[in-house]
């Protein structure tokens, strides 16, 4: 990943958004083509319009899909 082309302008992009509490958790999947993202958002619109922001949306990052995710179990330390 990291010899994509612009990779410190999206990495720095993910890490404040992270750092804003927007992306909760995130990877690749096992292909390393496809990555998962959990964030935190009030609707589809703001995930779609804040990941447009991206430095790699349009060539490297593509949102096939947003869905909803009601969480009931976390074990991650506060």
């Amino acid at each position: 990943m990291q010899e994509q082309s612009d990779w410190p302008a999206h990495a720095a992009f993910m890490d404040d958004l992270v750092s804003a509490g927007f992306v909760v958790l995130g990877g690749p999947l096992a292909d390393e083509h496809r990555v998962v993202l959990a964030v935190d958002a009030e609707s589809e619109d703001l995930v779609r319009t804040t990941l447009a922001r991206d430095p790699w949306s349009g060539t490297h990052l593509r949102v096939d899909r947003v869905e909803p995710w009601t969480i009931r179990l976390d074990g991650r330390r506060a």
